[in-house]
C-alpha cells in the first residue's frame, strides 16, 4: 500500500505573499496588471509566491504596506526563504502576470502598471542575483497562479487562454 502526502493548499491575496516548503500549494487568483512571482530553492523544496500591486514603493505616498510593492515584497520574501532554510544561491524566480488590461487610446508607459511592475520585478531579482527562468508577462487577460513547491512549477491558468506550466 502506497502512502499518502498530504499537500497544504494556501492562498495568497492581492499584495500579499507566503513561503513555505514542501509539500505545499501556493495559489493566487486574479491577476491583472499584478505580477505574481514564485520564488523556489529546488533542493529543500522551499518557496514563495508574491502577488504584487505596484512596482515601487518610493514612487507611493503610502508606503505602511509593503507587501504591495515589487520591491519591497520580493526582498522580503527572500530573507523568510533564507529563516527557513533555503539558499539565495540557489533560488530561481518565475513571473506571470503584469497585463495591460484597458486599450488606451493614446500610449502613455505610466499607465501600463503591468509593464512597469514587470520591469521592477526584473530589475529587483537582477539586483539580488536570482535568475529569472521563466516567464509569462504582458499581454492583455488576465492569470491565475499556482506553485508547486514539490517539482516547482508553475501553473498559469486564463480564461482566454488554457492552461500551461512553466
Amino acid at each position: 500500500m502506497s502512502e499518502c502526502v498530504s499537500v497544504k493548499i494556501i492562498n495568497i491575496g492581492i499584495a500579499d505573499y507566503k513561503v513555505c516548503a514542501s509539500p505545499a500549494l501556493l495559489e493566487s487568483t486574479g491577476l491583472g496588471s499584478c505580477v505574481g512571482i514564485a520564488l523556489v530553492d529546488p533542493v529543500t523544496k522551499i518557496g514563495g509566491l508574491a502577488h504584487i500591486m505596484l512596482p515601487c514603493s518610493a514612487e507611493s505616498r503610502i508606503t505602511t504596506y509593503p507587501l504591495k510593492f515589487a520591491d519591497t515584497a520580493v526582498r522580503m520574501m527572500i530573507e523568510d526563504m533564507v529563516k527557513l532554510g533555503a539558499s539565495k544561491r540557489r533560488i530561481v524566480a518565475k513571473i506571470a502576470g503584469g497585463a495591460c488590461m484597458f486599450e488606451l487610446t493614446v500610449p502613455n508607459p505610466a499607465m501600463n502598471v503591468g509593464e512597469r511592475n514587470i520591469a521592477a520585478v526584473r530589475k529587483v531579482l537582477q539586483e539580488e542575483n536570482i535568475p529569472l527562468v521563466a516567464e509569462d508577462t504582458g499581454k492583455n487577460y488576465g492569470r491565475s497562479l499556482a506553485l508547486s513547491l514539490e517539482n516547482g512549477k508553475l501553473r498559469i491558468k486564463s480564461s482566454h487562454h488554457g492552461a500551461k506550466e512553466i
